[in-house]
């Protein structure tokens, strides 16, 4: 249980700087070329998120994982996309809406 909650912590941890990295270019998202911070949370994102579903695995609630997934992939598609480029206004309201989704996702309890 120790190792579920010390991992799911560096997964929380990691989507809310994601979240704050992404913030932090609101003023000037069009102009503001991306750093390796966001890939590195990315790839930390994903890491934890198969461990915390791997220590689950048995009793995973695929309602939850299934849907935050797919936005992942949403979110790499777009980061790919306008990888070493500036965002344009839909691609980073896109990050942002599809990284507030799955954060709703993941604190309702079904």
């Amino acid at each position: 249980m120790l190792i579920f909650n010390t991992i799911l912590l560096i997964h929380f941890f990691c989507f809310a700087l994601y979240l704050c990295v992404l913030l932090a270019q609101w003023q000037d998202y069009n102009t503001r070329v991306r750093g390796a911070s966001g890939l590195i949370l990315g790839i930390l994102l994903l890491l934890t998120g198969i461990t915390l579903v791997a220590l689950k695995y048995p009793h995973v609630n695929y309602y939850k994982v299934v849907p935050k997934t797919g936005l992942f992939a949403l979110v790499t598609i777009v980061n790919v996309r306008f990888g070493g480029k500036t965002y344009t206004k839909t691609a980073y309201y896109t990050l942002i809406a599809a990284t507030l989704l799955a954060a709703c996702i993941a604190v309702i309890r079904v």
